[in-house]
């Protein structure tokens, strides 16, 4: 029995998934991070990407309605090694004054991630002809630009400074 071809739609549909796993393990680890920061400006920082990235989920459900799909998660292990490592700052740097330097790299690297998945997705939603999805898509890659900017200004401010 012949296998069908993959296409594009099939591989935006995997990414989707991919990024809605992603975006679910996020919002957990926010939470966590937020808890174990020792400034309230990064604290404020994460909780409000907290509730940036549950609206980021809605906009995914949205997406996969316009595909006609139930929402669906694919495990992302490049988020979830990213969530490894950011735990691994939060047990070896507890109590330091690198900790809140190091939780702020480990969300910049999630953003990075995002970053790259939400643009792909937003020029294979336009490819697709899904100008609905791509609009969706472009929200919250704008949002993520954001807030990986917010990030880099905490860092370059005082976070690293501190650290030092």
């Amino acid at each position: 029995m012949a296998t069908k071809e993959k296409t594009l739609d099939d591989l935006f549909l995997d990414t989707l998934k991919d990024i809605y796993h992603a975006e679910k393990q996020i919002l957990r680890a926010l939470t966590k991070m937020a808890k174990s920061t020792q400034t309230d400006e990064l604290a404020q920082a994460f909780e409000k990407h907290r509730d940036q990235t549950d609206g980021q989920v809605q906009r995914l459900e949205q997406v996969f309605e316009i595909l006609g799909k139930r929402p669906q998660a694919k495990p992302c292990e490049a988020i979830q090694g990213i969530i490894a490592e950011a735990t691994d700052i939060m047990d070896e740097f507890k109590g330091t004054q690198a900790l809140d330097a190091g939780l702020l790299s480990a969300a910049q690297a999630v953003e990075h991630y995002e970053i790259t998945r939400y643009g792909t997705l937003k020029a294979w939603a336009k490819q697709l002809g899904k100008k609905d999805a791509a609009e969706l898509l472009d929200q919250t890659l704008k949002e993520e630009k954001e807030t990986d900017q917010l990030l880099s200004r905490l860092a370059e401010r005082s976070l690293n400074k501190k650290a030092a």
